[in-house]
């Protein structure tokens, strides 16, 4: 008496329960399940037997056959079929067809059930992965909060909640210390798939963008499109450079952002541990603009050469080391700014290369008219 297939009634019942709650389609499920039983199957039964399973979409009832070859001569009998023994099965059998015959091993109901199992539970943790993945993935360029839990010089893991945050060097702030259990923001710069599948959050403190981020959430300005940022450039933990710009000629795109005796600007400055910001306003006069990309220095005069991209610029002696700034810090951050080469000379200096360069004409006219 032939033993009646795997019934399970409840884990269709189940799955559909799944597909509805979790959005896991059903068939995908089971057909992973069928995929994973062939190997419990072989695994389980030391068979070297070409099977497969096949599971009833709406009663679950598993079936497993044997799959063989018809062939003229059987050189390995469980997975060929002589010709003569197929037709007594199917008249229509010739050589080269393939036969199924039902096997329903002993015990294997347990074997089913526990892959079933192991299955779904992956399916499920493949879908929150997925899913996990794609809510991150969807927050790049945003800030977001976590718990240190692991701190040391080359990498910062920060819990995010749902995941992993991780920190590299390269994008912490060399000036700050991080520690395990302290509460600290950073910019979602990236979200990758782990070697295991789990997503990991890159998540940076030193990108330029993450003073734009904390502008746009600490000025109401800028986050209403009121207030414009054109570009951000920084040296992380020590200064940053901010231009800023308004449609409205009736806003103080700078005044909005510093905020009443400083204090807008200040609750970024302590979010980035005292690192300086500068808000200068964008001009689309880019000898307007590279002045004040240099504040807080002085500037006499701005002699720009368009195609070139390359501005020469005149300070009073006084504010030449104010202008370059420590260790060429301020003349760098402004370049990066705006996007320009930019050469700085003391008022002295430019006098003295005028002079140089007329001299140099006056000898050059002297050897001509020899």
């Amino acid at each position: 008496m032939k033993e009646p297939a795997i019934d399970n009634k409840e884990l269709i019942l189940a799955l559909e329960e799944l597909e509805k709650e979790k959005g896991i389609n059903k068939d995908y499920v089971l057909d992973a399940i069928e995929t994973a039983l062939v190997t419990a199957y072989k695994r389980n039964f030391n068979s070297l037997e070409n099977v497969k399973v096949v599971m009833d979409r709406k009663t679950g009832a598993t079936h497993i056959y044997s799959v063989r070859t018809v062939v003229k001569k059987v050189e390995n009998p469980e997975t060929e079929i002589t010709e003569k023994e197929a037709l007594k099965i199917n008249p229509d059998l010739k050589e080269g067809d393939t036969i199924d015959t039902e096997i329903v091993p002993r015990n294997f109901g347990r074997i089913a059930a526990q892959t079933a199992k192991q299955v779904i539970i992956q399916k499920l943790r493949e879908m929150e992965r997925e899913l996990t993945f794609n809510e991150f993935n969807d927050r790049k360029g945003e800030i977001v909060s976590g718990i240190i839990q692991k701190a040391d010089k080359k990498i910062v893991v920060m819990d995010l909640g749902k995941l992993e945050g991780v920190m590299p060097t390269k994008e912490q702030i060399p000036t700050e210390h991080y520690r395990v259990n302290d509460k600290i923001k950073g910019y979602v710069l990236d979200v990758e798939k782990g070697s295991k599948g789990a997503p990991q959050v890159i998540v940076s403190r030193s990108h330029p963008d993450f003073v734009r981020k904390l502008l746009e959430f600490e000025i109401p300005e800028i986050y209403e499109g009121v207030i414009e940022i054109k570009s951000v450039s920084r040296d992380p933990g020590y200064r940053s450079k901010v231009a800023v710009y308004s449609p409205d000629p009736n806003i103080d795109p700078v005044g909005s952002c510093v905020g009443q005796k400083g204090v807008r600007i200040q609750n970024v400055i302590n979010e980035l541990n005292g690192e300086k910001i500068d808000v200068i306003e964008w001009n689309e006069d880019p000898s307007i603009y590279i002045a004040a990309s240099l504040l807080p220095a002085k500037i006499l005069a701005v002699d720009i050469k368009e195609d070139e991209k390359f501005a020469q610029v005149i300070v009073p002696d006084d504010q030449l080391s104010l202008a370059i700034g420590k260790s060429g810090q301020n003349a760098r951050l402004a370049a990066r700014l705006t996007n320009w080469k930019i050469d700085i000379k003391s008022e002295t200096q430019f006098r003295t290369m005028l002079m140089e360069k007329q001299d140099n004409k006056e000898s050059e006219s002297a050897d001509k008219a020899e």
